[in-house]
Parts: C-alpha cells; structure tokens; sequence
C-alpha cells in the first residue's frame, strides 16, 4: 500500500468514527423583573391574609358556625335545582331558537331576531322583577278557541304562590337568548361542504344536523354553555327580585338580617358558591376534552400510553 492509500485510509477511519461532540451548556436567561414580581405579588397575598386573619370585623367564628348550617346547605342545593331547570329551558329554547335565525322562512328568522332583542337588551333583574309581578298583570288564564269562542281549561293566576316556578320561567327564557347565539355559532362553524356531504350521501336534514353537523359544533357550543352554566349558578342571587328568598344567597340574607352580622354570612354564601362552581369547572373541563377529541396533534395521556404498549408489543413479537 502506497502512502498515498495509507493517507486515505486514514482519513476514511478517522470521519467514519468521529468523536462525540461536547455536551452544549446552556444558560438560562435571568429575569429578575419576574422574580421581582412574585416576591410583590407574594408579600401583598401575605400581608391580606393576614390582615383578613387578625381582623375582628370579619367575625370568623360566626363565619364558621354559618359554614355548615342546615339552612344554608338547603339554600344551596334550591340554586342547585334553580340553575339546572332555568339552563335546561335555556338549551331547549335556545335550540330551537337557533334553528329558526337559520330558517329561510323570514318570519321564523323575525320572532326569533325580536326574542333574542328583548331578552337580550333588557336587564335580567327587570325582567325577574317583571315575572314576580306576573300575577298582577295577569290575574286569570283561559285556554281555549280566542274571540269569543269555547273555553278548555281556565286558570286562576292571581292565587298562585309559585315563586320559585316563576324564578326558573324567567332564568331560562332570558339564558335562551344567549344560547341560542352561541348554538347558531356553533353550526356556523360547520363547514357548508360537510351539509353537502351528508346531502350527497342520501341524508335528511334530521340526520344530517345530529349524526354531521352537531357532533363537529359541539366543540364549539360546549366551553360557552360550560361558563353559561356556571354564570347561571351566581345569577340565581338575583330572584331575591321576584321575591324567592330559599336560595342560597336569600338564605344568608334571611340570617345576617336577624343577627346583623352580614359580613361573614356574605363570606359563608360566596365560600358555597365557590365550592359548586369548581365542581362546575371540573365537569366541564372533562367534558371540553372528550368533545375535542381528534381536534388537536398532541396527544393524550392516555393516547401516549396506548402508543407506548403498541411499540412495547411489537418489539416483543
């Protein structure tokens, strides 16, 4: 072998087995601006809690005696009822409301557009308000053929004493307004090509809407209806409007207004509330994953673990 060759053959060598490259040391970029901020936000939280802690004017032995009462437990569970009726009639009517801002037929598309301007330009308060003098307004109901015909069934509305039925009426009618906006999004959302598809296939509109169009807006309808459903939960406080005073936030006004402490009762109402919305959150955040599923490449714990086994198998047989 020539020196030439011997030269080749060593430099053949030398790039086919090069040496391992020096670990890179990477130095983090200081930012004490953050640090700075923390320590503020940190001393701040520190200093109200202890002040809260210290103060005698919160009363928190009362606070505590309130905490697990009776009354305040079945104030709590009446919101519980209030907010899943009015949000039943609220997705119901919301819906179908929907479906007629969707329709061709201009005078569907008129009443829906003139419900969703009144109930959604007036305030929520009045219109409870409105509701708890609806006796007043209408002392009798008759059922039956209008203009002078036969009667079915009559009823007398002066003697009712159903706070609570016109509390929930008023909820849901004014929460339909604002879903029917957001399940009108929702199918906006669909692409027109999906409808076409399904059409192409031999669907009916039934068919379409639930098996093609639905199941895709529902990734968008479901995280507005989640903060919907927990706006609703704090915007039961207000039938004290009708007036419905076995609420949670009634409850503790009933009581701070005998013993004339309402701060801490105002503390032991916004605690429960507190506790039903994170259980809410919870929900929904469960709730938002499985609705978007496929959504997004990343994937899932669970999706990480299958794959993971599928590897492990194969390497195995």
């Amino acid at each position: 072998m020539s020196s030439d060759e011997s030269k080749t053959a060593a430099f053949a060598a030398k790039n086919t087995n090069p040496a391992a490259p020096e670990a890179i040391k990477a130095i983090p970029l200081r930012r004490p601006g953050r640090w700075l901020a923390a320590a503020v936000i940190l001393i701040a939280v520190g200093l109200f809690v202890y002040g809260a802690a210290t103060n005698d004017a919160y009363h928190w032995d009362t606070y505590w005696a309130y905490l697990r009462d009776a009354r305040i437990a079945n104030g709590a569970l009446v919101t519980l009822e209030l907010t899943v009726l009015a949000m039943a009639i609220g997705v119901a009517l919301g819906v179908l409301l929907a479906v007629m801002r969707l329709s061709p037929n201009p005078v569907l598309r008129s009443v829906a557009w003139a419900y969703l301007w009144v109930f959604r330009g007036t305030p929520i308060y009045v219109q409870l308000v409105f509701w708890g003098l609806f006796p007043s307004l209408y002392k009798t109901i008759t059922l039956g053929v209008p203009f002078g015909g036969p009667s079915f069934a009559h009823f007398d509305v002066l003697h009712w004493q159903a706070p609570f039925f016109f509390a929930v009426v008023g909820l849901g009618l004014n929460e339909a307004a604002y879903m029917a906006e957001i399940v009108r999004a929702g199918i906006n959302s669909v692409g027109e090509g999906q409808r076409e598809a399904s059409v192409a296939l031999g669907m009916s509109w039934s068919q379409t809407m639930t098996r093609t169009v639905l199941p895709q807006a529902m990734r968008v309808i479901i995280p507005p209806t989640g903060n919907e459903l927990i706006s609703m939960l704090k915007t039961t406080s207000l039938v004290t409007a009708i007036p419905l005073t076995t609420d949670l936030y009634g409850r503790a006004r009933d009581i701070y207004s005998v013993n004339f402490q309402p701060i801490p009762l105002l503390l032991v109402a916004a605690t429960w509330y507190l506790i039903v919305t994170s259980v809410l959150m919870v929900g929904q955040f469960y709730l938002e994953r499985y609705y978007s599923r496929g959504s997004s490449r990343q994937l899932t714990g669970k999706q990480l673990r299958a794959l993971a086994d599928a590897q492990v198998a194969g390497g195995t047989g």
